[in-house]
């Protein structure tokens, strides 16, 4: 067969993912924190990019020119409430066609027996959108300096060491202490990097452990409590050999501890008291690593007629506006070809920045709205009532795709009347039932197993045998090895555990 080069003209279809296309599914399983990021670093870099309430001269953000700003600030003021197209479209524009399907998010009230009204938590659209301004209630203003473990062992190292050799080995391994109060970095490690004996090392080490809080700058759970225990004069032979053994501890098997130990019932159940009394993570006690707050997206309240209403955090949603005035007056000034791409390419990525945020909010609208749907027995009745849910039924249910579902409940929060709840959280397996009834949603039957542990009597624990059986009586078809598997993701300890432990704390309060 011979071989030569011919030409072909082929039909066909593919998807290109432009730089902007990706951007907008990044953003969309953001958090609010990153999107704050994001939206900072782009402030930074364009300069026709403003935040919202800081617009000092016209700014709009469909591009449209200066005259339109009047009508967008009007609408911007109206924007009080996101669960309508105007709200949102009229503050920053049109969303993009090639991202994802450009429906109205329709009003979010959903009819149903609603239970106790949960306060609106934040201001009207438009508010400080989690900015911190100067004034008297400013953020800085509520904050207290805490004293970090660090500074309050270097405290302590100032005062009990003076020679600045052993000095400096101890600020060297008060570095090495985490958040915890454990030191995590290897004694030779700090001795062959500043040149010193490993010995002299250690005694800087028993001089660190002298700290407050007792416990400090040890290397695991057993030198942690035996340094606890030494302070308080309970470090004996038994004690010591309990401390050596805390797998068995962890395991409940007090009778192997107690021929370990050589001590009988009533001992041993005074030493395990004892161990409980200690604190395990002594640093605990002090500021560390900030502490993130869980900021919901969502608000699920009720309205006077029992419907639920779903709102759209506006401290979770960045303000932005391009100020065409300044567009107008840089082009007016720019002469080169290059400064005039490089307008033009800021103009361009400002609006697109502006519509990929709106269509961002109104995405987490309707899949918030749709879950509130599906789920309408959680929010009415409580956990018990959680139906399965996959990522499918909504994507069908709001016409979109599975793969857009799961970036929008991707590291977002949902907050009604029984707590704050990830989005995720909602989508539960389904769980057979026994003859004809209704599946079970995975998480029910979870806290179901819970409750059915917790009420267990001391004299009648409860065997995953004993749970399937009563599971079962309920109409919850499930096999034992998926019992096993629930109660462990629930960190409970299996039967014999419990009652071991049920044995010990009743040998205790004699």
């Amino acid at each position: 067969m011979a071989m030569m080069p011919r030409m072909e003209l082929r039909q066909g279809q593919s998807l290109v993912m432009t730089p902007q296309l990706l951007q907008a599914i990044k953003l969309l399983q953001l958090s609010h924190l990153e999107l704050q990021s994001f939206v900072e670093g782009e402030l930074e870099r364009n300069p026709l990019l403003e935040r919202g309430d800081e617009a000092a001269e016209p700014a709009i953000a469909n591009g449209a020119g200066e005259s339109a700003h009047a009508a967008d600030a009007e609408t911007y003021a109206r924007a009080e409430s996101l669960n309508t197209q105007e709200g949102i479209e009229g503050r920053l524009g049109t969303g993009l066609d090639n991202v994802f399907q450009n429906e109205q998010p329709k009003a979010a009230r959903l009819e149903t027996q609603g239970t106790d009204s949960l306060p609106i938590i934040g201001g009207a659209y438009g508010g400080s959108g989690g900015s911190f301004e100067e004034g008297p209630d400013s953020f800085e203003n509520g904050l207290t300096s805490e004293l970090s473990l660090h500074e309050h062992l270097g405290a302590q190292l100032d005062l009990a060491v003076t020679a600045p050799a052993d000095r400096l080995i101890g600020s060297h391994i008060i570095d090495g202490v985490d958040d915890s109060g454990y030191l995590t970095e290897s004694l030779a490690d700090i001795a062959e990097r500043l040149g010193v004996d490993l010995k002299r090392v250690e005694q800087v080490l028993a001089i660190v452990q002298g700290f407050d809080p007792s416990g400090v700058a040890a290397r695991d759970v057993s030198e942690c409590l035996a340094i606890q225990l030494r302070d308080r004069n309970r470090f004996d032979p038994a004690m010591q050999a309990l401390v050596a053994n805390l797998p068995l501890l962890a395991r409940r098997d007090f009778a192997a501890l107690k021929r370990i130990c050589g001590v009988d019932d009533e001992d041993i159940a005074d030493m395990v008291a004892e161990i409980r009394r200690l604190d395990p993570k002594p640093g605990r006690a002090f500021g560390g690593s900030a502490t993130e707050t869980v900021v919901p997206d969502v608000f699920i309240r009720t309205a006077p007629d029992g419907s639920w209403l779903v709102d759209l955090n506006p401290d979770t949603l960045p303000r932005v506006l391009v100020n065409q005035t300044y567009h107008a007056r840089v082009s007016r000034a720019a002469r080169s070809d290059t400064e005039k791409a490089f307008i033009a390419e800021c103009l361009q990525t400002a609006n697109w920045l502006t519509r990929s945020l709106e269509q961002r909010a109104r995405t987490i609208l309707k899949v918030a709205s749709e879950i509130v749907r599906q789920q309408d027995g959680f929010f009415a009745h409580g956990v018990e009532h959680l139906r399965p849910l996959n990522l499918k039924t909504v994507a069908d249910a709001i016409s979109m795709h599975e793969s857009t579902v799961s970036r929008v409940t991707s590291n977002k929060y949902l907050a009604c009347s029984r707590g704050v709840f990830e989005m995720k959280y909602f989508f539960s397996a389904a769980i057979a039932a026994t003859g004809y009834g209704e599946a079970h949603s995975a998480e029910a039957v979870r806290h179901r197993i819970k409750q059915m542990i917790d009420e267990e009597p001391p004299r009648d624990v409860l065997s995953d045998d004993a749970i399937v059986s009563r599971l079962k009586e309920s109409g919850i078809d499930i096999a034992r090895r998926t019992v096993a598997k629930y109660r462990e993701s629930l960190r409970i300890p299996s039967s014999m555990e419990r009652r071991r432990e049920k044995a010990a704390m009743a040998l205790a309060g004699r």
